[in-house]
C-alpha cells in the first residue's frame, strides 16, 4: 500500500486527511496522464455524504483543466461505476465513497478501463504527482473539457442487474436495508422491476446518516423488520453497494461465508462451478472450509481484502470468490464485489430450488470467533518474539482440527490482530486471552483496542 492509495483507495476524514486540493490534483494528473494521446475520458460515481458533491466537483475541475471530459452518474453504486467504465470504453472510473465507514469519513476509489482497481503504477504516479510541485499543463480554448450528465448510464447498470435474474420475485416479500446510501433508489427500483413484494428501510439519505445504525455493518434493523413482518428474506447494502449481507426468513444473519457456500453449492448442483475453487480470504470461518470439504470444492485463501480475492480469480480463471464481510465476487458477471448482483444471485439459488435460505445454508456450521485488536510497540517484533509464538503455537495445539488461530498485522493502524475459532464462545475468548498475556509478559503489549 501506498502513502494515500491503500487496498480501497484513498481514503481519509473529509478536508482533513483527504481534502478538496487532493481530489482536484488526482483530476488532474488523470485527465493529463489518460489525456496525453487522446481526448480522456473519465466517469464519476458518487455516494450520499455531504462531502461526496465537494469532492465531485474538484476532481471535475481537475479533469476539465488537464482536457479531459468528466461523465457524471450522480449518486450510485461503486460496482456500476465499475460496470460503465468497462462496457461504455471510458479510461478509467472515480468513486467517491468511504464504503461503511460514518458520513465524516470520504474516498476516492479508482478503477481502470477494464473495471478492475487501478493499476499499482498509476497510483504511485498519482502519489508521486500529490506529493511534489510539479505542474502539469493546463488545457485551453476548446481543448478544455466538459461534464456530462450520464444517469444514464446508471439506469442502464440498472437495466443490466434485472437481466440476469432467471425467474420473477412475485410472491416474495423482500426487506432491503439500504444503509442511506447508494442503492438509496436503485434496489427497490430492482426488485420491485423484478415483481416482488418490498419493503425498505434507511432509503432516506440527508447526507449525514450514510452507515448510521443501518446497512451491513447494523444489520439488526434489517433483522427486525424481516422477523415483524414474517419476510421471506432480506438484504442490506453498505455505503457503496459493494457488499451484501442476508437474513433468512427466519431472521437469521447470513454473511458472506454463508453465501459463498450457498451460491457455490447451488452453482455445483446445477454443473455451473466446474474445477473452479472458491476463493476466499484468511479470515473466512473454519466452519466454511469444513462444509466445502463435505461437497468436494476446493478453495483458495488470501489476504484480507477483497483487492486480493480479485487479483486470485483473475489469475486463475475462478469464478467465485469474496470475503465474509459480504464483498462477493460472480467474475461471470462483474469484476468487483456488487451488493444488488449478489442479492439478484441469492434469489436465483431460492427461486430456483423453490427452497428458503435457512435450508439453502444449513449445510455450513459457523464456528464461535473472537477478533481482539492489540495495540503493540511494533508489530514485526511482536509477530517474530518467540513467547508469542511460543503461545501461538500451544492454543492451535490444543484446539487440534476443532479450531484454529490468526495474528496478523494491520495494514493501516500499528495493531495486531489476534482472531480464534473454536467450539465455543468462551473458549474463543479464553484463548486469544492467553496469545495477549504472552505478549503482555513480553513487554511487546500497550493496550487492547
Amino acid at each position: 500500500m501506498g502513502k494515500y492509495f491503500g487496498t480501497d483507495g484513498f481514503r481519509g476524514e473529509a478536508n482533513k486527511g483527504l481534502t478538496v486540493e487532493h481530489a482536484f490534483r488526482i483530476g488532474r494528473y488523470l485527465g493529463w496522464y489518460y489525456g496525453r494521446d487522446h481526448k480522456a475520458m473519465v466517469v464519476i460515481g458518487k455516494d450520499t455524504r455531504r462531502s461526496s458533491y465537494m469532492f465531485e466537483n474538484a476532481l471535475c475541475a481537475g479533469l476539465t483543466a488537464s482536457g479531459a471530459d468528466a461523465f457524471l452518474l450522480h449518486v450510485t453504486s461503486t460496482p456500476s461505476v465499475s460496470y460503465i467504465a468497462r462496457s461504455d470504453d471510458f479510461d478509467c472510473g472515480i468513486m467517491i465513497s468511504a464504503s461503511h465507514n460514518p458520513f465524516y469519513d470520504n474516498g476516492i476509489k479508482l478503477i481502470n478501463s477494464h473495471g478492475e482497481k487501478m493499476e499499482e503504477s498509476v497510483l504511485e504516479g498519482i502519489e508521486a504527482y500529490l506529493d511534489s510541485d510539479e505542474e502539469l499543463p493546463l488545457a485551453t480554448g476548446s481543448e478544455i473539457g466538459q461534464t456530462v450528465d450520464y444517469a444514464a448510464g446508471r439506469n442502464r447498470y440498472i437495466g443490466y442487474l434485472i437481466s440476469l435474474a432467471t425467474r420473477s420475485y412475485k410472491r416474495y416479500r423482500v426487506g432491503l436495508d439500504c444503509a442511506n446510501g447508494s442503492t438509496w433508489m436503485m434496489a427497490k427500483s430492482v426488485f420491485d422491476a423484478l415483481g416482488a413484494e418490498t419493503y425498505v428501510i434507511a432509503n432516506r439519505p440527508d447526507g449525514l446518516n450514510i452507515n448510521v445504525d443501518c446497512g451491513s455493518t447494523h444489520i439488526e434493523k434489517l433483522q427486525q423488520l424481516v422477523r415483524e413482518n414474517e419476510l421471506d428474506i432480506g438484504f442490506a447494502f453498505d455505503g457503496d453497494a459493494d457488499r451484501c449481507l442476508a437474513v433468512d426468513e427466519k431472521g437469521n444473519v447470513v454473511n458472506g461465508d454463508g453465501i459463498l457456500y450457498v451460491s457455490a453449492k447451488y452453482m455445483q448442483d446445477r454443473g455451473k462451478l466446474g474445477d473452479s475453487k472458491v476463493v476466499t480470504t484468511v479470515m473466512s470461518n473454519m466452519g466454511l472450509y469444513k462444509a466445502l470439504d463435505e461437497l468436494g470444492i476446493g478453495y483458495e485463501k488470501t489476504a484480507v481484502g477483497d483487492k486480493y480475492v480479485a487479483e486470485n480469480m483473475r489469475q486463475n480463471g475462478h469464478l467465485i470468490g469474496g470475503e465474509q464481510s459480504g464483498h462477493i465476487i460472480f467474475s461471470r458477471y462483474a469484476t468487483t464485489g456488487d451488493g444488488l448482483l449478489t442479492a439478484i444471485k441469492i434469489m436465483e439459488a431460492v427461486t430456483e430450488t423453490k427452497m428458503p435460505l435457512s435450508e439453502l445454508a444449513a449445510g455450513m456450521k459457523t464456528y464461535p470467533q473472537k477478533l481482539k485488536n492489540v495495540v503493540v510497540t511494533d508489530k514485526d517484533e511482536t509477530m517474530n518474539c518467540p513467547a508469542v509464538q511460543a503461545a501461538v503455537k500451544a492454543v492451535e495445539e490444543e484446539l487440534g482440527e476443532n479450531g484454529r488461530v490468526l495474528l496478523r498485522k494491520s495494514g493501516t493502524e500499528p495493531l495486531l490482530r489476534v482472531m480464534v475459532e473454536a467450539d465455543s464462545q468462551e473458549l474463543c475468548e479464553r484463548k486469544c486471552d492467553r496469545i495477549i498475556e504472552a505478549m503482555r509478559a513480553a513487554g511487546k503489549l500497550i493496550r487492547v483496542k
